[in-house]
């Protein structure tokens, strides 16, 4: 039987989302975010939850602009330190090394060593009290390689909330939309 755990933001898997942005001299951020995901298929577009007092919280609601960069596995280091520090105080791009590359379609950077992005502009923003959600629509998605085989490249990192653990997780368990048609009548 399952027992209250009590009110907790939880769900797993949650891919550790690096949302870039410029700031009003034009330099380049990253945040990493635990709150967001997909908000609409049509307009593709998706939300990030962002706490006013942020330094990206600022970049977005002047910039109207940011990407999401999936992270591979390998750089939870890196993803960790965009997460402690401002980029109000240091350079996060120079102390980690990492790549910020101009978008073309929107005022906001792509990480070149991260395989997976999404470029997105501001459409949308509701104060949910401690965050405000900000829904972008999605201009573009930007993959390496064939967008196929994104997943099986790379250890996508999720993070879980509940144990404040990075997780990569593995295999393909069954095909979406296919394997529950065998209780179809």
């Amino acid at each position: 039987m399952k027992k209250s755990i009590g009110v907790k933001s939880l769900i797993y898997p949650n891919p550790v989302l690096v949302v870039c942005t410029y700031d009003a001299a034009g330099k380049a951020n990253a945040a990493t975010l635990a709150w967001g995901g997909i908000a609409s298929s049509g307009p593709a577009a998706l939300s990030i939850a962002v706490q006013p007092p942020r330094y990206t919280y600022a970049a977005l609601m002047s910039r109207k602009a940011f990407t999401v960069n999936l992270t591979p596995a390998k750089y939870a280091a890196e993803a960790d330190y965009f997460g402690l520090v401002s980029g109000r105080d240091v350079d996060k791009f120079a102390a980690t090394g990492l790549t910020p590359v101009k978008s073309d379609l929107v005022d906001a950077p792509l990480i070149a060593e991260f395989p997976y992005s999404l470029e997105c502009v501001v459409k949308h923003t509701l104060d949910l009290g401690m965050h405000t959600l900000f829904i972008g629509e999605i201009k573009d998605v930007k993959a390496e390689g064939e967008a196929s085989d994104i997943w099986s490249d790379f250890e996508l990192l999720t993070f879980d909330a509940g144990s404040r653990e990075y997780r990569a997780p593995g295999k393909a368990i069954a095909k979406a939309f296919e394997s529950g048609k065998k209780f179809i009548a």
